[in-house]
């Protein structure tokens, strides 16, 4: 049947898997929103377009699903191209539809008027094209959404005219049946990288995020060939924490790169070995380098990979496993050094932020297992990135390549949308939840039992420490904060502020149980009180 494109929108995302979609309507995009309610489609509604597109970035992590936003034409683009730039950074499929003006060339002084709004768009998306007709917007969506499937997600903006917005359509086309399937390794292509790594004296495998199937095949691949294993940030939970021959998530412990000097082959798979994985310009090998990713600039980067195959990290190590499962490996690797280099890495970190490491150990042996985490940009998450065990890949989220401020509380209200009978947790700053502090109205709107770990040092204490280093005289660190717990009770949640680690975890196990958010405010008054760090505390998160 005939419906203006608006709803016609709706529809076929709905036909298309798509059951949830954060935005906040206005005059210019309304009628996308004439189409949501009759398609069977959830709206979240945000306080600001930035929160809608972390909210829809949350979802996406949560579910490995698109998260879709709707926003209208100009300001509403804008505030959500954040957002959009922290998705395309970090690989997460987020679509953005927007509305556009159909004129901008002979009318000026519009409502909501860009000079370019695709081009806009482009700088922080994988791509931004804009839809005049009913066919376009069909094709588009189509696009964006295959594109997902095939080849590295990240974000997609489409924008659609108004005066197509409002005009009768045609019903979209039926739900593509193809069955979409990523590059593959060939044949020959695998037996030279398995012959490389069993011929290996002391090969390292390095994997990071992009790797989404089961970390049982690496961990295989790494005992057959004697391998050794680093993850990124992003490929924590990968990897048992308790494996002989991991490293952890140090890449970016500058001793790092002495250990990868000792290799004899280097394996990267699913991975930039991007500045925000190593803070240093260089990895560190001086080896055969082998590169597998689905993106080819990463294939080509500075770290001169000597074999490149552009594969599905997961679908490589899944046929890889079984090409090395006859191997004799020759173990240079030793386990007890291995664990004395974690032993010292850790320390390092107490040495460096003190008594946050206590802190984390205390938080983590409250949560349950397969708790969802969303991180900011604050010490207490970059301290946690390094120590905290993963049992689960793919459950701790951070801002890691664009690098905002503000994005855990909305992004984890995505997240619990998402799992809505699965823990999920924000930890955030002082100053990051400044950013977004509104959408706490959204988790309480919405009854979501979501703990949100506030740390509040007062100031802008990793920037403090940077100006320090760099003989920098500090200022512009300190903001005056809020009563943090008043301003959350006025939103309608629930607070605590618990003066000892004991009662953060039992305010912890309290929100869990919840029919709304709670703030827990923390200081670093708590670390007085902090019992010595236990490396191996009990396993979740």
């Amino acid at each position: 049947m005939q419906r203006p494109l608006g709803a016609q929108i709706s529809h076929m995302l709905k036909a298309r898997g798509v059951d949830v979609i954060f935005g906040i309507p206005g005059v210019h995009n309304q009628e996308m929103y004439r189409g949501i309610e009759e398609a069977g489609i959830t709206h979240v509604l945000a306080r600001h377009e930035q929160g809608a597109g972390f909210m829809a970035d949350g979802y996406a992590r949560a579910t490995g699903r698109p998260g879709v936003a709707y926003v209208i034409t100009g300001p509403g683009l804008c505030n959500i191209m954040t957002p959009m730039g922290q998705a395309y950074s970090d690989s997460v499929p987020v679509l953005v539809i927007s509305s556009c003006l159909g004129d901008t060339v002979s009318e000026q002084g519009q409502l909501h008027q860009m000079r370019d709004q695709e081009a806009a768009a482009a700088t922080v998306s994988d791509w931004s094209e804009t839809a005049r007709t009913p066919h376009a917007a069909y094709q588009l969506i189509d696009r964006a959404l295959a594109e997902f499937q095939l080849d590295r997600p990240r974000t997609k903006h489409i924008s659609v005219t108004i005066p197509a917005l409002e005009a009768q359509a045609p019903p979209p086309p039926l739900v593509p049946v193809t069955t979409i399937g990523k590059p593959y390794i060939r044949q020959t292509e695998l037996h030279e990288c398995a012959r490389l790594l069993t011929r290996a004296r002391q090969p390292l495998i390095i994997v990071g995020g992009g790797h989404r199937g089961s970390g049982i095949m690496i961990e295989r691949v790494a005992e057959q060939t004697g391998a050794a294993i680093f993850t990124t940030y992003a490929g924590r939970g990968l990897i048992r924490d308790d494996h002989p021959l991991y490293f952890g998530a140090s890449l970016a412990r500058s001793s790092s790169a002495d250990i990868i000097a000792q290799a004899d082959l280097v394996l990267a798979a699913g991975t930039e070995l991007a500045e925000v994985d190593l803070w240093r310009k260089d990895l560190g090998h001086d080896c055969p380098m082998i590169r597998v990713d689905l993106d080819q600039t990463v294939l080509s980067d500075r770290h001169g990979a000597s074999y490149r195959y552009k594969v599905d990290a997961s679908q490589f190590f899944a046929a890889l496993q079984h090409e090395t499962k006859d191997a004799t490996p020759a173990v240079r690797w030793r386990a007890d050094a291995v664990a004395a280099q974690r032993a010292a890495w850790r320390a390092e970190v107490e040495v460096e932020r003190p008594g946050i490491a206590s802190v984390c150990d205390a938080l983590r042996a409250a949560l349950p297992d397969k708790t969802m985490i969303y991180s900011d940009m604050t010490q207490f998450a970059y301290t946690a990135k390094e120590v905290w065990p993963m049992a689960h890949p793919h459950h701790w989220h951070h801002p890691s390549g664009f690098g905002t401020l503000g994005y855990a509380v909305p992004a984890a209200i995505g997240g619990a949308v998402a799992r809505r009978d699965r823990p999920t947790l924000a930890i955030i700053g002082d100053y990051g939840f400044h950013y977004t502090m509104a959408e706490l109205g959204v988790a309480v709107e919405l009854g979501l039992p979501l703990p949100i770990i506030l740390w509040d040092n007062g100031k802008l204490k990793e920037i403090e420490d940077s100006m320090t280093r760099a003989q920098i005289a500090p200022n512009a660190v300190i903001a005056r904060n809020p009563d943090f717990c008043k301003l959350a009770e006025a939103f309608g949640a629930y607070t605590a502020a618990p003066a000892s680690l004991q009662e953060m975890q039992e305010a912890v196990r309290t929100a869990f149980a919840a029919d709304g958010p709670t703030l827990i405010y923390l200081t670093p008054g708590i670390m007085e009180r902090a019992a010595p760090s236990a490396a191996h505390a009990p396993s979740s998160g």
